[in-house]
């Protein structure tokens, strides 16, 4: 299987012998690393920008907010920013998140993750 950057927004996957091709938006795979940290236990949310605060306002929900993805030719890096459940574990749940993070994106897509990086941006109370 080779993996070739189609351009800012899309991802493209060949397989030989395949019928066709496999686009995947950035877009899809932030989605899938916030989907995939919020369901650690002590997570109680993403954090975003302002812009993500002002949208969710709106009632729109955007579920890569606190996600950023940058994909390269022949890895994935990820950054999340999320608040905590108050006593939790701080280094055990950030580790369960970037566990959580890299399998589902490498399970669900196919691409190589090279690193997720967690900061914790609150605590819930």
């Amino acid at each position: 299987m080779s993996k070739e950057r189609e351009n800012k927004t899309n991802y493209r996957i060949h397989s030989e012998g395949s019928i066709g091709e496999v686009r995947i938006a950035d877009e899809v795979v932030a989605i899938i690393a916030g989907l995939a940290a919020t369901e650690v236990e002590g997570v109680a949310a993403m954090n975003g920008n302002i812009t993500n605060e002002l949208v969710s306002k709106l009632g729109m929900k955007n579920l890569s907010k606190g996600v950023k993805v940058e994909v390269g030719p022949e890895s994935v890096s990820v950054d999340l920013a999320i608040t905590l459940e108050y006593g939790c574990s701080i280094p055990k749940t950030s580790e369960a998140v970037q566990e959580k993070v890299k399998l589902a994106i490498e399970n669900m897509t196919g691409l190589n993750v090279s690193e997720v990086n967690v900061r914790i941006a609150g605590v819930n109370v």
